[in-house]
């Protein structure tokens, strides 16, 4: 039988190229998206283009009863769920720390961080051999953030996703004999429309000197890490956080 993987944020940038990606893998996809539609019904029809199943669902992922109703609906449409990518996340604008509302403060960590564990949960209710399931993988999307600190521009945001991190390795322990993987995926600085919300389009050429291969990455490459650590060829990686940098 076919995976059934559920991506968050999977209308843009690297949760597109993850779709598209697993797609190709012979996954079935439910595509969570918060306000791109039409950009994520794009993907669902590339994914359908190429002869594979999605299901395109709208949800904020920091609302409990959203995340519910995306789960049931991606388990009604495609069949048990076998994996997840956290991949929604939000940044807010770029600026110091002092200077950062703490309306942006908080939707930052209700989207990154508890999102990030509602779904987890979810998906771990679903997965676990403790409740029924056959075992799955989870991938979590954190950033180079998490251990750079982003001064001057998002700690908040790089604190974020350092809770991501903790997240899967407790996560890691605590399901591995329940038949459950879970790895986090570091990236770096990545060409995606993220920088434009965050108030800097041109960010990943302005700043690629400080990445040591001296360009910034793709969404694709991204997305291989992630398929790898959900694919059979993962089957012994757990607990483990990847960082994809370009050497940052």
């Amino acid at each position: 039988m076919s995976p059934v993987t559920v991506v968050t944020g999977g209308s843009r940038g690297i949760g597109a190229a993850v779709v598209l990606r697993l797609a190709q893998r012979g996954h079935h996809i439910g595509i969570g998206y918060e306000r791109a539609v039409d950009a994520a019904q794009d993907v669902a029809e590339r994914v359908r283009e190429a002869g594979g199943e999605c299901f395109v669902v709208q949800v904020d992922t920091s609302v409990e009863e959203r995340v519910e109703e995306f789960f049931d609906t991606v388990k009604e449409r495609l069949g048990s769920i076998t994996g997840l990518v956290n991949n929604a996340g939000i940044t807010g604008p770029l600026g110091r720390f002092t200077e950062t509302p703490v309306e942006v403060m908080r939707r930052v960590v209700d989207v990154n961080v508890m999102g990030a564990m509602m779904c987890a949960r979810r998906a771990a209710l679903e997965m676990s051999t403790r409740y029924g399931g056959n075992g799955g993988a989870i991938v979590n999307i954190s950033s180079g953030g998490a251990t750079l600190g982003s001064p001057g521009e998002y700690v908040h945001y790089a604190a974020s996703k350092a809770a991501v991190d903790a997240l899967t390795l407790g996560l890691a322990k605590e399901l591995a004999p329940d038949g459950v993987r879970v790895n986090s995926v570091q990236p770096g600085m990545t060409v995606t429309d993220i920088h434009a919300a965050m108030g800097d389009p041109e960010r990943p050429w302005r700043v690629r000197g400080r990445v040591p291969m001296g360009r910034p990455g793709e969404p694709e490459e991204i997305a291989a890490a992630v398929e790898w650590l959900l694919s059979p060829d993962a089957s012994y990686t757990t607990g483990a956080v990847l960082r994809v940098a370009g050497g940052l």
